[in-house]
């Protein structure tokens, strides 16, 4: 922990810290581009290939119309939608979701996982905390400092680089009410803001804009208004304006001098960290696997066609190409602005805009990992910030159709890869889908099985802004799933 400084002193710089700031200067690459040029210490040894891609349904997806059917119950219980058989003998999810039927045998669910919030902040904060209780001074209006730090941001923190690459990310934009308010629960919190996760922006911000555009987009309330005709568009990581190929081979030899200088300076000085983050500012600038990471929209025909030509799936193919290309955690917002809160107009929604791309991106990606021998080392973890309620209700001043309300209580969380067993269920619940009936799972378990898939010990620590430690664990990864 370093001395605090003097109150109200001015911060002081050695000659050689100057050149080193001088020098990533020079690569057009500003001070907000540090935090995500990180590297391998000079000697230390390569982790294991070890990944998590945590997709969030930003809304609140209904278990009783997606993963755990209650075709016994009541009509005003059990929705519109039937149950399908999977590949797996006595397993049955939605009818609208054939793929992943056919694939059952790469995927588990966990039937029982609860907490105690309706609230949309609330819950987006608990779940993608993986923190039940609220921190003190918690505001649903907007992220404070005060927050526990995001799954995203511990993973970020706390696990080590594979490459030159953040080890964490968040794509393909943070998660914004349509009245403009900035989510909370997504952000580093407590442990500062230079911890934040790396958020990739590739998808504009519509208020009256939802789901997997452009096939697939919508309104929830069927506005007057019409959506913007967005583009899914990955940040550039094409040179800085006015620097050419020519300019940073120049650039880079004005480096090799000032190392120089620095060495005379100080012949002693530890000095490879400083390198690391100079060789990750050119390999972010011209390593070919980084731009084809990103490159989605121009992927091969196939690909895309395979993955489905619109938001939900360039995400999907995009964290693919992450978790490949070294990205340790990659969090895939499947929606924003809560795309998947259903209150009304629930059941054609579902049926015609939701599930058609999701089943067919996320059937894609677990094809992909599994062909590509990388599903073995991805954990895919897909959750919303609550389930809805088991009784189907109707809002006829703001919707034409019945939908169901939020509901902390119950939801059902999906889980592929990573050593998952295939065609497991764990945890059942009751009659009409409202409680755990068995075998209740908490989001600090999530977090749990999400931290260990990544190979974190249970003692691993955390740190905030004033570099206290706190721990990483507030649960036990859920049993029965490996």
């Amino acid at each position: 922990m370093h001395p605090p400084s003097p109150a109200f002193g001015h911060p002081t710089f050695s000659r050689r810290t100057m050149l080193q700031a001088g020098a990533v200067g020079l690569l057009g690459l500003g001070s907000n581009h540090l935090a995500g040029l990180r590297a391998l210490a000079a000697n230390a040894p390569a982790p294991k290939a070890r990944a998590v891609i945590y997709i969030f349904l930003s809304g609140g997806l209904a278990q009783q119309d997606s993963f755990d059917l209650k075709p016994a119950a009541p009509a005003e219980f059990r929705g519109e939608f039937k149950p399908i058989a999977t590949r797996t003998p006595g397993v049955q999810i939605c009818e609208h979701l054939p793929l992943l039927a056919r694939r059952s045998h790469l995927w588990a669910l966990v039937r029982s996982l609860t907490h105690r919030s309706n609230d949309h902040s609330a819950g987006h904060h608990i779940m993608l905390t993986g923190r039940s209780d609220l921190p003190p001074g918690f505001s649903p209006s907007a992220a404070r400092p005060g927050d526990w730090p995001s799954i995203a941001a511990v993973a970020g923190g706390v696990t080590r680089p594979r490459n030159n690459l953040p080890p964490a990310a968040v794509l393909p934009e943070r998660l914004v009410h349509n009245t403009g308010r900035v989510i909370p629960g997504q952000f580093a919190g407590l442990m500062g803001p230079t911890r934040n996760p790396w958020f990739i922006e590739a998808s504009p911000f519509d208020p009256l804009g939802y789901g997997a555009y452009p096939e697939y987009g919508f309104d929830h309330q069927e506005r007057p208004g019409k959506p913007k005709d967005k583009v899914f568009q990955a940040p550039s990581l094409s040179l800085p304006d006015g620097v050419a190929q020519g300019r940073l081979d120049d650039r880079l030899s004005l480096l090799r001098r000032i190392d120089r200088q620095r060495r005379d300076l100080d012949r002693t000085a530890t000095v490879e960290s400083f390198d690391a983050f100079r060789q990750g500012a050119v390999a972010m600038l011209t390593d070919h696997r980084v731009r084809a990471a990103f490159d989605v929209t121009r992927a091969p025909e196939k690909v895309q066609e395979r993955y489905g030509r619109n938001a939900f799936g360039w995400s999907l193919l995009m964290a693919r190409r992450l978790v490949e290309a070294g990205v340790n955690l990659v969090q895939v917002n499947l929606g924003n602005n809560e795309t998947w809160d259903t209150h009304g107009e629930a059941f054609p929604h579902l049926k015609e805009k939701l599930f058609p791309p999701t089943d067919k991106a996320l059937s894609a990606l677990l094809d992909d990992l599994d062909e590509s021998g990388l599903l073995d080392g991805t954990l895919i973890v897909m959750a919303g910030e609550f389930g809805r309620t088991p009784k189907v209700s109707h809002l006829p001043q703001f919707y034409k159709l019945p939908g169901r309300d939020h509901w902390g209580a119950l939801q059902t969380v999906f889980f592929a890869g990573g050593g998952v067993k295939g065609g497991t269920v764990v945890g059942t619940s009751d009659k009409i889908g409202g409680y755990p009936k068995n075998d209740p799972q908490t989001p600090e378990n999530m977090a749990a099985t999400i931290y260990g898939a990544l190979g974190l010990p249970a003692t691993a620590q955390w740190r905030d802004a004033e570099e206290r430690p706190h721990h990483v664990y507030h649960g036990e990864p859920i049993k029965g799933l490996t």
